[in-house]
């Protein structure tokens, strides 16, 4: 996880060194810039790049997990790095043939590196500590000793920051259901549980021996709804409590498959910077066209809609509006002209887009007020994008739910690869195949390809 952020963070440097030191020979508007070529001698430079960097980071003992953690004696050996980068980047200098690239961008490189990974680094510990402080939602499946024991383990440590919302169990037993903890039905219930209320992590505390086939039930009921599964580390009762791969203090093994808290934690301090950036810089174009709607359309400028995020927490989502003021009463009288196969809703020519809305939804410009969504923590730049309360009371099936087990994004995999001429299935497929592929790679590669997506207006309504 750390290599990939490391070598995206180099190649970003080092394409930005040379473009905003050769402004003057760059081509002139967007189309233009996007259409440069790369070389082959070029293009294996950088890849050369992206490989030597995290590896140059890994000698200087910068990816050792506890200095990652800590930050303790970083910065000494990130200028040691540096002067090494200088050197890597002294190869494009050598090469170059038309002159763009000179030893004084070799060592600009070698210098913003220096910074630049520090600030990752410091914003990624930032980031970890926010979502340590996060409270996240427990629930418990079982409910004699070993649960019982489980739930104190827990409830004793309160860095945890977690709310044990209740449990589950066929046949209650009094160590855990007599202090008071919510019974919310039996093992079988747990799918249905899991569909409709927010929980962050199951963890199961039943006897392997004797409740077995109660396990697997609740390891598939999670696997399908996309909620992480923990078994208690206590196999033999001998008290003992061992690390999970996602929290080096709780006293379970995971059993499914789910980011780390560090990878999370970088896409998260990711999101936060460019979102931040791109608040700053496009602030006059927002304040414009906001001034535009308020002048052609009766209504704020504004439109918020309640939306379904992250592990189904519900947040207000921000967006220019693009319709009538009243388009949500509206939308009642419309619904047999619904045009989308599915839960959600989708009309081609809707009546109630106004004509600078129908624009703004075209070049996608009605979602930058989502960039403050992100800047919060509700939403991320790349994830399955959020679904109104409308659509997602209409599920019916519990693997429709794994896709909240990602943060909601600005763009996606569906986004740039038809937007809304994709059929409603096809939209999951593509969100679920994210959250199984994702990386920061993919998402590096997603965010490029929105880019011209976005310029071609495809599919948008």
């Amino acid at each position: 996880m750390w290599r990939s952020a490391d070598a995206v963070l180099a190649i970003c440097l080092l394409a930005g060194v040379v473009i905003v030191t050769n402004l003057d020979h760059m081509p002139r508007g967007l189309a233009g810039f996007l259409a440069i070529r790369l070389s082959i001698k070029n293009a294996l430079l950088i890849i050369g790049i992206a490989w030597a960097w995290p590896f140059v980071l890994t000698l200087c003992g910068l990816h050792n997990p506890n200095r990652l953690r800590t930050g303790h004696g970083e910065w000494p050996r990130l200028v040691i790095a540096g002067a090494v980068g200088c050197l890597l980047a002294l190869v494009f200098a050598l090469t170059s043939r038309s002159g763009l690239v000179s030893p004084l961008h070799a060592l600009l490189f070698g210098v913003a590196t220096v910074p630049a990974a520090g600030m990752l680094r410091a914003s990624v510990r930032t980031a970890s500590r926010m979502s340590r402080g996060v409270q996240r939602q427990v629930l418990l499946v079982g409910s004699g000793p070993l649960a019982a024991r489980l739930y104190h383990q827990l409830k004793s440590d309160p860095t945890r920051n977690i709310t044990i919302v209740g449990f589950v169990d066929s046949e209650p037993h009094p160590a855990l259901a007599g202090n008071g903890s919510e019974h919310l039905g039996g093992v079988q219930n747990l799918e249905d549980i899991l569909m409709h209320r927010v929980v962050d992590d199951v963890f199961i505390g039943l006897p392997i021996k004797s409740r077995y086939e109660e396990i697997r039930q609740s390891i598939e009921a999670c696997v399908r709804v996309g909620v992480p599964a923990s078994y208690s580390a206590d196999l033999f009762g001998g008290g003992s409590t061992y690390s999970g791969p996602n929290d080096h203090h709780a006293p379970v093994l995971s059993l499914t498959e789910t980011p780390s808290v560090d990878a999370l934690a970088v896409k998260r301090a990711i999101d936060f910077a460019v979102a931040l950036a791109l608040l700053v810089v496009l602030a006059p174009v927002m304040v414009g066209i906001a001034v535009a709607i308020e002048l052609t359309s009766p209504g704020p400028a504004l439109f918020a809609q309640e939306r379904f995020g992250y592990m189904k927490r519900r947040f207000r989502m921000y967006k220019f509006r693009t319709m009538v003021a009243d388009a949500e009463r509206i939308q009642g009288e419309l619904e047999e002209r619904n045009e989308a196969a599915g839960p959600v809703f989708k009309i081609r020519a809707d009546p109630r887009i106004t004509p600078l809305g129908r624009w703004l939804r075209r070049t996608s410009l009605d979602e930058l007020p989502q960039l403050w969504n992100v800047l919060v923590g509700e939403m991320s730049l790349v994830g399955p994008r959020p679904l109104p309360t409308r659509d997602v009371d209409r599920f019916s099936e519990p693997w429709l739910m794994r896709r909240f087990s990602m943060r909601p994004g600005l763009t996606c995999l569906w986004q740039i690869g038809g937007r809304s001429e994709l059929s409603f299935q096809r939209w999951i497929t593509l969100d679920l195949e994210y959250i199984d592929r994702w990386s920061l790679w993919l998402d590096a590669l997603i965010m490029l390809k929105t880019i011209p997506a976005v310029l071609r207006g495809t599919g948008a309504v």
